[in-house]
């Protein structure tokens, strides 16, 4: 980790800071990650005097570090032209029953603008491939267009909405070369738009007006109600200086790389051997909130995850934990399944598969322990209970062999008797396995991205998107990959638009 912001939160600053040498702006938005960039084109677009702040010398952020999967649905060209139906009702009834606490409002305008906010991405100058990749796998290995990423085809989410897949990746083969395409397409928008793009200069404090006049907006002196956001104080190397405007937009990222703040909220993280996010992913963005009064939600919950897949064929294995017992279906989305395994006993988790189906992976996240010629030795060199792996192996092969798993509901597809020795294991255990995660919890906000307080007021002039906001993925159970570059981009966009509208 980068060197610990700790969890203070920036003092506010006055309005009196603003004078008549102050710079103006109708939106300042701040990170320019997908988020912060859809946000700043709209407005933008809007008509609004944009200035874009972003601490790094390049734009990007942890944008540009994800596997290039935008989580879209309702019948997208993709879906369309690779013969799989969805519709934006089957989308936000899945959505809704995976989500821990959704919000139906934002859900529904997620899965109802889906459709609309796929054809804008492939506006900004590029085109999802129209294929399908069928396999289990973290992200497709080429440039097909579409996958499932979640638990659309997991129980009981499979019987609550009919499956679809919704991932979409941009079509550059491997993990993360798709998102910087994106990320330097919308640059060039976010250019063409006239926006204001100020890199190596971070936002430092929120101005906030006090006894102004009670008005719904504010004006160059930087009067307007009590409480109201009316600037940003800012700091380019040993520069400084404060921008007067009507809107803020914070998109300045989640908090995995601080580490005083991970320690409070997400220890789990703490203990992985690295972290996914960029050096600025240190909390600003919730901090300079909080300072204003701002709520947050989901601040425990990381996304924290060792795939142990692909091969697909491992998922036709099993997972006990140290008392030899199946705890989740295996075929769950990695992160689901991570999540349950760091509910088990010291976190340790074994998936045991047979001769028959086991296959090395190329690059083993989950070690391989060892293999043994017959059950009871691999109880004994995995310290099991004596007779628990057993009891387990028969009881899921017996139903296995019909195509059944009544105790988790592993989709037929993925069950298969694991019934020919030797057997061998790998380790999912934490600190084990090769677990990476990043942070999920960020401040509360409406379906537009005004910032609300914990009694649901709206922090006027103020506006969150992207992983500093808690809007669609809110714990790694219910996350599907292309769920943060999805919603960090299209609650961007309304953010934007909002916020423009103000001006």
């Amino acid at each position: 980790m980068v060197e610990t912001a700790g969890t203070a939160l920036p003092a506010t600053l006055p309005a009196s800071v603003v004078d008549g040498n102050t710079d103006i702006a109708d939106v300042v938005v701040v990170g320019f990650g997908i988020a912060g960039g859809c946000a700043a084109l709209e407005a933008a677009r809007a008509g609004a005097k944009v200035v874009l702040l972003e601490r790094a010398a390049v734009h990007g952020g942890t944008s540009s570090m994800s596997g290039g999967h935008f989580y879209l649905g309702g019948g997208t060209a993709v879906q369309r032209a690779t013969g799989h139906d969805d519709s934006p009702e089957e989308m936000f009834r899945y959505l809704m029953a995976v989500m821990k606490e959704p919000d139906a409002e934002k859900v529904r305008a997620y899965c109802d603008g889906s459709v609309e906010h796929f054809d804008w991405l492939e506006d900004l100058g590029f085109e999802f491939e129209r294929s399908y990749y069928p396999e289990k796998a973290v992200i497709q290995p080429g440039t097909e267009g579409l996958m499932f990423t979640g638990n659309e085809k997991v129980h009981p989410f499979r019987d609550q909405a009919k499956p679809a897949p919704r991932g979409h990746k941009v079509p550059v083969p491997g993990d993360t070369e798709g998102t910087r395409v994106i990320m330097d397409l919308l640059r060039t928008r976010v250019e063409e738009a006239g926006v204001d793009v100020r890199f190596e200069t971070g936002a430092t404090n929120l101005v906030l007006a006090q006894g102004g006049a009670p008005t719904d907006s504010t004006d160059s002196t930087g009067e307007g109600s009590d409480g109201e956001v009316v600037g940003v104080a800012w700091k380019r190397f040993t520069e400084t200086g404060v921008i007067a405007t009507r809107s803020v937009v914070l998109a300045a990222g989640g908090f995995v790389m601080n580490a005083d703040m991970v320690a409070k909220y997400t220890p789990k993280l703490a203990e992985k051997p690295f972290v996914l996010g960029s050096t600025y992913d240190d909390g600003l963005g919730i901090r300079l909130g909080e300072s204003v009064g701002a709520a947050t939600a989901f601040m425990d919950e990381p996304f924290i995850t060792a795939p142990f897949y692909p091969p697909s064929s491992l998922v036709k294995g099993i997972l006990v934990n140290k008392r030899g017992e199946r705890f989740v279906a295996e075929d769950s989305y990695h992160s689901r399944t991570c999540g349950f395994v760091m509910e088990q006993p010291d976190s340790a988790a074994y998936l045991i598969v047979d001769s028959e189906h086991i296959e090395h992976p190329a690059f083993p996240l989950a070690p391989f322990i060892d293999g043994w010629e017959t059950v009871e030795e691999m109880e004994e060199g995995l310290g099991l209970p004596t007779g628990s792996l057993a009891k387990t192996l028969d009881r899921y092969n017996e139903h296995a062999a019909r195509g059944e798993d009544p105790d988790f509901g592993k989709h037929p597809d993925w069950l298969a008797p694991q019934a020919t020795g030797p057997w061998g294991a790998y380790d999912l255990t934490l600190g084990k396995a090769l677990y990476a995660g990043f942070t999920l919890g960020g401040l509360v906000t409406t379906v537009d991205g005004e910032v609300r307080r914990p009694d649901g007021s709206v922090i006027a002039g103020l506006y969150a998107a992207g992983a500093c906001a808690s809007n669609i993925a809110q714990d790694g159970k219910g996350y599907a990959s292309g769920t943060q570059l999805g919603e960090g981009s299209f609650f961007g966009r309304r953010a934007g638009r909002h916020a423009a509208q103000r001006s």
